[in-house]
């Protein structure tokens, strides 16, 4: 579990400084778990493709790559306003 959330961290930061942006998510908790859910969506589509088997999960860089569809889907959530922007008070 604690490694799943460093990873998750390490590829929400990488994910946050390849894709700046005025509403990106800050934060420790919130870059932790955008890193994990970008992991937990890279292994989801992963082993829906056939690339990993049941038991096996995304790695760095695929969880980094997921993590960055995860700030995406974000950053249009914010621009639609579908969801606050939580650098904008």
């Amino acid at each position: 579990m604690l490694w799943i959330i460093l990873v998750g961290f390490v590829a929400g930061i990488l994910a946050r400084l390849i894709s700046p942006g005025p509403n990106n998510p800050s934060g420790f908790i919130l870059t932790t778990l955008l890193g994990i859910a970008g992991a937990f969506l890279a292994t989801f589509i992963g082993q829906q493709i056939g690339h990993y088997g049941p038991n096996q999960g995304a790695g760095f860089i695929t969880a980094t790559i997921g993590a960055l569809v995860v700030l995406f889907i974000w950053n249009r959530l914010v621009v639609r306003g579908s969801i606050p922007d939580p650098g904008r008070r």
